[in-house]
C-alpha cells in the first residue's frame, strides 16, 4: 500500500506558496502523493501545475474535479497539458459533487448521475489514451482527437460510491478515489465491486485510493471532537452520508483515523487488508506526532 498526504488549499493570499511548500515537505518525508480537492478557490489542475514544475518526484492527484460543468474534452486537454508539464505524474480523479452544488449554485441539471458520469468517461477516456472520441448521448456528445504532447497513461480514478458508480470505476477508469468511507466498507462493498468490474473488462486491477482524517493523539475524545467539528459538512451530504450509513458510522469522526501510535498503526492495516491501494491521509492535528508516525509507515 502506497502512503500520500491530503492537502487543503490554504483561504489566505499566498496559498500557492503554501501549497508548494507542503507538497515539497510530503515529497522530501517520502510520501508517494499529494491529493487536492476542487471546491471554490484555487483552480486544482493549474495549482497543480504551477506547483508540481517546481517540486518534482511525487505524483499529484485531483481529489477530485467536477465533471460539472466542464465538457470531458475540455477537461481532458486540460488534465493532458497538466500532465505533459509534470511529466506522467498527474492522477486526475473526477467526481459528480453533489446535487446542492449543481443545481443549487451552477443551475445544471443533476438528473441520472450515474448515466451523467458513464457517458462522460466514454468521451474522457478514449482522449486522454490518445485516441479519438466518437460517442453521441443523451446529455453530451463528442466527435474529436486532441493531439495534446506528453504521456498518454494518466490514471483516471472516479469518486464511486454506489454500486453503477463502482461498476465504471473498474469497467471504465483505472479506479476509485474514497473519502470519509471506512475499512469495512471497502472490504466488504467497494474493493468486491470494483475489483470484479475490471475483471470482467479485461482491465488491469484498480486503484483504490482512500483518504480520510488522521490524529496520532493521547486524547481521542478531544480529537474526535475537533473531528466532528471540522468535518461535520460530510455527515450531511447525502452520499457522503450513504456510505457513512453503510459502516455503521454516526458522522465523520467515527471513520476518522484517531488513537495512539498502535491504534492508528491497526485501522491503517485494517485498511490496506481491506484492499486499499493508496492511503492518503487528511492530518489535522496542531504537532508533527501524526506527519512524524506516518513517516515511520513508509
Amino acid at each position: 500500500m502506497r502512503f500520500g498526504l491530503f492537502l487543503n488549499e490554504s483561504q489566505k493570499p499566498d496559498a500557492l506558496g503554501r501549497l508548494r511548500e507542503r507538497i515539497a515537505r510530503g515529497a522530501d518525508d517520502g510520501f508517494s502523493s499529494v491529493w487536492m480537492s476542487h471546491t471554490f478557490g484555487l483552480d486544482t489542475l493549474t495549482a497543480l501545475a504551477v506547483i508540481g514544475s517546481q517540486v518534482p518526484g511525487i505524483e499529484l492527484g485531483t481529489g477530485v474535479v467536477p465533471t460539472y460543468p466542464r465538457h470531458p474534452a475540455a477537461l481532458a486537454q486540460q488534465a493532458l497539458t497538466v500532465n505533459a508539464v509534470l511529466d506522467g505524474r498527474l492522477a486526475l480523479g473526477i467526481g459528480l459533487s453533489h446535487q446542492i452544488v449543481i443545481e443549487g449554485m451552477y443551475g445544471m441539471s443533476f438528473d441520472r448521475p450515474a448515466r451523467h458520469m458513464r457517458e462522460y468517461l466514454s468521451i474522457l477516456m478514449p482522449l486522454v489514451r490518445g485516441e479519438n472520441a466518437a460517442f453521441e448521448g443523451e446529455t453530451l456528445t463528442g466527435r474529436l482527437g486532441l493531439n495534446t504532447p506528453g504521456p498518454r497513461d494518466m490514471p483516471v480514478l472516479i469518486a464511486a460510491l454506489a454500486p453503477r458508480m463502482l461498476k465504471l470505476a473498474g469497467e471504465v477508469a483505472d479506479g476509485t478515489v474514497l473519502w470519509m468511507t471506512g475499512a469495512r466498507t471497502v472490504a466488504e462493498h467497494v474493493a468486491p465491486a470494483v475489483t470484479e468490474a475490471a475483471r470482467a473488462a479485461g482491465r488491469p486491477a484498480p486503484r483504490i485510493v482512500c483518504a480520510l482524517p488522521v490524529c496520532v493523539t493521547d486524547d481521542a475524545e478531544a480529537a474526535r471532537a475537533l473531528a466532528a467539528e471540522r468535518f461535520e459538512i460530510y455527515g450531511q451530504l447525502p452520499s457522503y452520508r450513504a456510505v457513512l450509513d453503510r459502516e455503521g458510522a454516526e458522522g465523520p469522526a467515527d471513520v476518522a483515523i484517531i488513537g495512539d501510535e498502535d491504534e492508528v498503526g491497526a485501522r491503517i492495516e485494517a485498511l490496506a487488508k481491506a484492499g486499499v491501494t493508496d492511503f492518503v491521509a487528511a492530518e489535522y492535528s496542531p504537532d508533527t506526532r501524526t506527519r512524524d508516525f506516518l513517516k515511520s509507515l513508509l
